[in-house]
């Protein structure tokens, strides 16, 4: 099973999906944005796209790597990863669903007001590209293609948690965590998300 986690930038997705990672017995979260930073590096910067995912190779290398993992490991992908345009969409998430693997996805929506909170805590202003990016991708993700949504506004990141895993059929293993140890788990996730560490 794959689990996608959708959403715009600021969304909660990168967080999310390690929290379900922590406590899914096996699991591997997979980052398709990996492949977009190498191409981004290695593609002359007079031909660059702006964005990685309008390369057609980002988005048939993932579909066949998705795909290879699913087919081989007997465990569960979960892919946190912002996907607003359908034909792409359907390129990566509707052929693997062809193919027979089961995907549950969920888009983590929220309101303008809130997603510019959570930008903010990542140091991005109204001048970032998340920021610009966020009007555009919420409307999209409104889309009956981009079902189901899961509105966040009001929810603890355990919440959503276990609100995916309740829908996906997933049993949880129990958080022993201290809230300290918590608090320096996800602290350490938003600190590779905002790209530090990339």
């Amino acid at each position: 099973m794959i689990i996608w986690i959708n959403g715009t930038f600021g969304s909660g997705k990168s967080t999310t999906a390690y929290e379900l990672h922590r406590r899914i017995k096996e699991s591997h979260v997979y980052d398709p944005e990996r492949f977009g930073y190498v191409l981004m590096r290695n593609v002359p910067m007079t031909i660059a796209k702006s964005d990685f995912q309008d390369y057609p190779l980002w988005r048939e290398a993932n579909y066949k790597l998705l795909k290879q993992i699913a087919e081989q490991y007997s465990g569960i992908l979960i892919v946190p990863m912002t996907l607003t345009n359908e034909v792409y969409f359907n390129q990566i998430v509707g052929r693997l669903r062809v193919d027979g693997i089961e995907i549950k996805h969920f888009t983590l929506s929220a309101t303008e007001e809130t997603i510019e909170k959570r930008l903010k805590k990542r140091l991005e202003g109204k001048n970032s590209w998340a920021h610009k990016q966020m009007a555009k991708r919420l409307e999209s993700l409104e889309k009956d293609i981009f079902q189901e949504q899961i509105y966040t506004d009001s929810m603890t990141i355990d919440e959503v948690v276990e609100t995916i895993a309740r829908r996906s059929g997933i049993e949880l293993l129990p958080d022993s965590r201290t809230k300290l140890k918590k608090t320096m788990d996800r602290l350490s996730t938003g600190i590779k998300e905002f790209g530090i560490f990339k």
